[in-house]
């Protein structure tokens, strides 16, 4: 029993660039899967992402990179979300939202916020940890969308945005001083800007200092249709002078926005960001950046008016030595909640998943915790499983499925026949609606490989075989959509219909991705 994971060029390792009449150019999105709020750090020669995981554990997954295009998933830095009761239940949207990623002092800092609960610090040696526990140092509702400054005297400032959804405001930036070490707030909180009318929604501030000036770099105007906002002054208090470095424009490149601006050792500028691309996620854009006239320019400004517009194809950074640092892959597979220990057993190549009941009598898998998925890892793949169910009890099952407001799988289940091979598809899941299953095969044995094809419009075909071989089409293609904040996503289930002294399982022989 084993769960292989192919997926090189796709759900953890990610490299897109082309050669071309000698010149090397990439292409974006550099990285096609579902990496919300990007925030980027360089430490020497080495580029490190942290990103948005709302409700999923593991969170703030870490990327590396050493050249900004090809990025490789070596770990996580949250692997609990607190408070720990809260979420032991599935929080659709909560938890982890836009983090901020420094390095000071030879420490990795993380701020994330959680907006029912407030900002959170974690701090770590190494990248790949282990990281502490987390400190709230700012309690409140609806404070979101940390950035953290140490000035050049030490001291330490704080800005953040607000959810409207729980502060009853938004679209204003707040500045508050810190301690030394940035586990608390000192001070009172100091609205810095406010964006109603020429920067509705402002949010996802990034707090940097260049020749003396204070930039906040914070999107505005919606996630989907918004742009790139840049502010400066020469006290960090304000006030405030405002300018749009990025836009749409003539560009495919919807609400360019949200990101990390970073430099190289050789002096070059480059800004990396998301573009919302609904049931795909919230995929990343590598844009390049000038400074002119103490203004950064981020993309390309043919027109000369200062505002870039986003490429789609541009050379690569240059760099003068690239030593690729040898961190070990990660996993990409996360769950929906803090997790159990009673969910899964792995040892070596071993992997089980056992059959967990819906909480509260659900009637769908939207609250259900314990489904193990990851992130679309393209805009078109197949996706390939071969496992087993061993149950104990009638209404057991395991299966694929494909994950958003609305859902479907393809899944085994015991009955009092026997095992069967059934499809489900629910729509408007998080309304309380039920499945709607569907019977397909009455098998003679409880393994089965499952297949599903996506295609760039997101519509998936599901198949199965008996014997790994000949697949046959099950009829009715579903049309993936998004999650609460997040893309739509692809992964395993098994479930039982009530509690008891034991529960049946899953074994997993394999799960592979082709693009």
């Amino acid at each position: 029993m084993r769960l292989r994971l192919i997926i090189v060029g796709l759900a953890i390792c990610f490299s897109t660039f082309s050669i071309a009449q000698e010149v090397s150019t990439y292409t974006n999105p550099v990285i096609h899967t579902d990496y919300s709020d990007p925030d980027v750090v360089r430490v020497g020669d080495d580029y490190y992402m942290t990103a948005s995981s709302f409700n999923h554990i593991p969170g703030l997954p870490i990327l590396h990179s050493t050249d900004l295009v090809n990025w490789k998933l070596i770990g996580y830095a949250l692997h609990k979300l607190i408070p720990e009761d809260h979420y032991s239940k599935v929080q659709h949207g909560g938890g982890v939202w836009a983090p901020s990623i420094q390095y000071h002092q030879s420490t990795f800092y993380i701020f994330y916020p959680d907006p029912d609960f407030g900002i959170y610090q974690i701090t770590a040696k190494q990248i790949t940890g282990p990281w502490s526990a987390p400190i709230l140092i700012e309690k409140g509702r609806g404070l979101i969308d940390p950035t953290v400054l140490w000035d050049d005297d030490g001291k330490c400032f704080l800005v953040h945005a607000y959810a409207g959804s729980r502060a009853g405001l938004k679209s204003i930036l707040a500045l508050k001083e810190l301690n030394a070490t940035a586990t608390k707030s000192i001070g009172e909180t100091k609205i810095i800007y406010d964006g109603h009318g020429i920067d509705p929604t402002i949010e996802g501030p990034k707090l940097y200092k260049r020749n003396g000036w204070y930039y906040i770099f914070a999107p505005a105007g919606g996630v989907s249709t918004g742009w790139q906002t840049v502010l400066k002054a020469k006290n960090i208090g304000g006030p405030y002078e405002r300018k749009v470095v990025m836009a749409q424009g003539i560009s495919k490149t919807n609400g360019p926005h949200q990101g990390a601006w970073v430099n190289t050792v050789n002096g070059e500028n480059w800004f990396l960001h998301f573009q919302d691309k609904e049931l795909f996620g919230r995929v990343v854009h590598l844009q390049p950046m000038r400074w002119i006239n103490d203004w950064p320019v981020i993309g390309v400004d043919e027109d000369g008016d200062g505002i870039g517009t986003p490429v789609t194809k541009y050379r690569l950074p240059i760099f003068k030595k690239n030593n690729p640092t040898n961190y070990k892959l990660a996993s990409p597979w996360q769950w929906q909640a803090n997790a159990s220990p009673l969910w899964m057993y792995q040892q070596g190549k071993q992997w089980r998943l056992y059959a967990n009941t819906i909480p509260d009598n659900g009637v769908n898998y939207w609250h259900m915790p314990s489904l193990y998925m990851q992130k679309f890892p393209a805009d078109s793949f197949s996706a390939t499983t071969h496992f087993s169910l061993s149950p104990l009890k009638v209404g057991e099952r395991a299966g694929m499925i494909i994950f958003g407001t609305d859902y479907a799988g393809i899944f085994l289940e015991q009955t009092k026949e026997g095992i069967m091979l059934k499809k489900m598809i629910c729509m408007d899941a998080e309304k309380g609606n039920a499945d709607k299953v569907t019977d397909i095969s009455k098998l003679a044995k409880n393994d089965i490989y499952i297949k599903t094809m996506v295609t760039k419009q997101g519509i998936c075909n599901f198949y199965y075989s008996i014997n790994g071989i000949d697949f046959v089409k099950i009829d009715g293609a579903f049309l993936a959509k998004p999650g609460k904040w997040v893309g739509a996503k692809i992964g395993l289930f098994c479930s039982r219909p009530s509690f008891n002294n034991d529960a049946g399982y899953m074994d997993i022989d394999y799960f592979n991705f082709n693009k």
